[in-house]
């Protein structure tokens, strides 16, 4: 071979290696999910913004995905990066286990269980904890004198529930709740969690199992029933990542760390309602909170 063809060959086989390192060095999509109601899609705009701002890099939003089964299986299969989900949740839809009632348990034994089973890692709190309530309205508290439970466990006429479409199949749901053994005048409704406020507003339903932090609970005249015999878990909001996205990212962990204890059941309430109730865009609100979070 002359010297010709042989630069030629070295040039070439020099260039293919500058394209493969290139590939090889590309960074992997960092991709943003979240379940399909308001809280999550704000706290998953949240982390998005955060890690733009941080990163220096568009991050890809692939928001109001679904129920927790399809999220979570969204992640185990690599279409998502990170998403947020509830320690009690975990517990009861991933690991098939009724969530216990202290914190630090129920967080300590998710977190173990994901980084065993699935590769994925969940970061420390958010200072959320979302867990279910029984709301009634005002009037209806105060018409049958009831504030807890056990006091609606002994109200006549029965009650005519609302539910979300996963409490009636949850074990941390229903069977919960029946340990009060409520009388119902009719079977439970089971409707989408943006609706359960309207029924109950509009006297379709008298009493919803709702979550402490909706946003409708800031802006209207509610009563929320209390769990006086403790009978749910604790619902703490974490950051779930894949283990491998957190290794090929080393600025990821650092910038979703400096969410953790960033809220609170009232703050997230707040946000909540701006989009329920005021109607505004869940990036605006997620814009705001950061800024005055100090995270911008």
């Amino acid at each position: 071979m002359d010297r010709t063809k042989t630069f030629g060959l070295a040039l070439l086989l020099a260039l293919a290696s500058l394209t493969l390192a290139a590939c090889g060095s590309k960074q992997k999509a960092i991709v943003v999910g979240s379940k399909n109601f308001t809280e999550q899609v704000v706290m998953g705009e949240i982390i998005a913004q955060h890690l733009e701002h941080r990163l220096g890099r568009p991050v890809t939003r692939r928001l109001n995905l679904g129920g927790t089964l399809l999220t979570y299986q969204a992640i185990l299969n690599g279409e998502i990066s990170v998403y947020p989900e509830y320690t009690g949740t975990i517990e009861a839809e991933i690991l098939k286990e009724t969530p216990a009632t202290d914190p630090a348990q129920v967080y300590e034994r998710s977190r173990l269980e994901l980084a065993r089973r699935s590769q994925i890692e969940l970061l420390p709190p958010l200072g959320v904890d979302n867990f279910f309530v029984m709301v009634v309205r005002a009037q209806d508290g105060a018409k049958k004198n009831v504030t807890t439970l056990s006091q609606a466990a002994e109200a006549k006429p029965g009650w005519k529930l609302g539910v979300g479409y996963e409490f009636q199949q949850r074990i941390d749901g229903m069977p919960l709740l029946n340990q009060y053994h409520l009388p119902f005048s009719a079977p439970p409704r089971s409707m989408d969690l943006g609706l359960l406020y309207k029924a109950l507003d509009d006297g379709d339903v008298t009493m919803i199992a709702a979550n402490a932090t909706d946003g409708p609970l800031a802006a209207h005249d509610w009563t929320i029933l209390k769990d006086d015999k403790k009978a749910f878990g604790a619902y703490q909001a974490c950051i779930m990542a894949r283990q491998d996205m957190l290794t090929a990212e080393p600025g990821l962990r650092p910038a979703l760390a400096e969410l953790s204890g960033k809220l609170n059941n009232e703050i997230m309430r707040k946000l909540d309602s701006a989009v329920d109730v005021d109607h505004r865009q869940p990036s605006q609100v997620a814009a705001e909170f950061l800024a005055q979070a100090g995270l911008k």
